[in-house]
């Protein structure tokens, strides 16, 4: 080392969470792989000190306080407001406060591609810039009263009707806590113009979710969009981190995983659904993504088993 050099200090990598972690984390009281959920207070700062999640995390404030620092940005929540973390966002600074009583959901990629549609998408983008939201009073009882019967029916399945009542509950939980952030977003000025790459990741994401095509490549969507593969995947990775490929596969994944668990097709009804060549390479694709043969993960994770 030269006489004038200042000692460099070593920069400790990231911890980035997966969301099969959660299930080590103190706090966490229900996980299925694609939801879980945290009553406990101390869940968030069990996570890392700075960290960042590769999934989708929606606290709850219900009483007390919470601060918190997605990137450069601080934020304190109180009684009736509500965050969002996603994978754009370095977690750091997080103080719980003595008297905090939350509610914590953990959505995977996987699980949140199951529900696109138009208003999820840009929900989801006015949330990325905003990620800090406030409720009424009833608002916040809805969402709590959802959040009990969600975790309730999850822990109870004998008493189910069946896979779709789940689907279901969990739908409408989602379209009810959009369909207040748009309204508030929309009274509090902050429901600004689209950007040009937000536009085409909207359409990208629509497209995706309606697609029951056999060419799932990126070069297809990017010519349906008018854009060049580069570009798509240089806007998917600016807004979530990930690829264009990625996304595209998380959402077949997605699909794939949905229909396992929570159809009556058979393993060949589902390859072909699907629009899988054969079913060998349908078992392959599941074996490489979900850790098993499509009926060996059937039978292990299908709801109600």
């Amino acid at each position: 080392m030269m006489k004038n050099e200042e000692p460099t200090q070593a920069v400790a990598p990231l911890k980035e969470i997966n969301f099969s972690e959660v299930t080590s984390i103190k706090g966490t009281s229900y996980y299925d792989g694609d939801l879980a959920f945290a009553d406990n207070a101390v869940t968030l700062p069990m996570l890392s000190k700075t960290f960042k999640v590769n999934f989708n995390l929606l606290v709850f404030c219900i009483a007390g306080k919470l601060d918190i620092t997605l990137g450069d940005k601080p934020y304190h929540l109180t009684a009736n407001e509500a965050i969002l973390i996603n994978q754009h966002h370095v977690v750091r600074n997080v103080v719980v406060g003595s008297d905090l009583d939350c509610k914590i959901i953990g959505i995977s990629n996987q699980m949140s591609y199951a529900f696109l549609n138009r208003s999820v998408v840009d929900t989801f983008l006015t949330m990325c810039e905003h990620p800090l939201m406030r409720f009424s009073n009833d608002e916040m009882e809805l969402f709590e009263r959802y959040y009990e019967l969600a975790k309730f029916k999850m822990t109870h399945q004998n008493l189910s009707y069946g896979p779709e009542t789940l689907q279901c509950l969990l739908r409408a939980y989602l379209l009810d806590v959009i369909d207040s952030v748009n309204r508030h977003t929309a009274s509090d000025g902050n429901q600004s113009m689209l950007r040009q790459g937000d536009k085409l990741f909207r359409r990208f994401l629509v497209m995706l979710s309606s697609n029951n095509s056999h060419d799932r490549s990126v070069k297809s969507f990017a010519a349906e969009l008018c854009v060049t593969p580069k570009h798509l995947t240089s806007v998917c990775r600016k807004l979530t981190g990930q690829s264009a490929r990625e996304i595209i596969t998380s959402s077949i994944v997605s699909r794939v995983r949905q229909q396992l668990l929570y159809s009556d097709r058979s393993i060949k009804e589902i390859a072909a659904f699907m629009g899988f060549d054969n079913l060998s390479f349908f078992g392959k694709f599941v074996k490489k993504h979900l850790g098993a043969s499509p009926n060996h993960y059937r039978l292990a994770n299908r709801y109600g088993k």
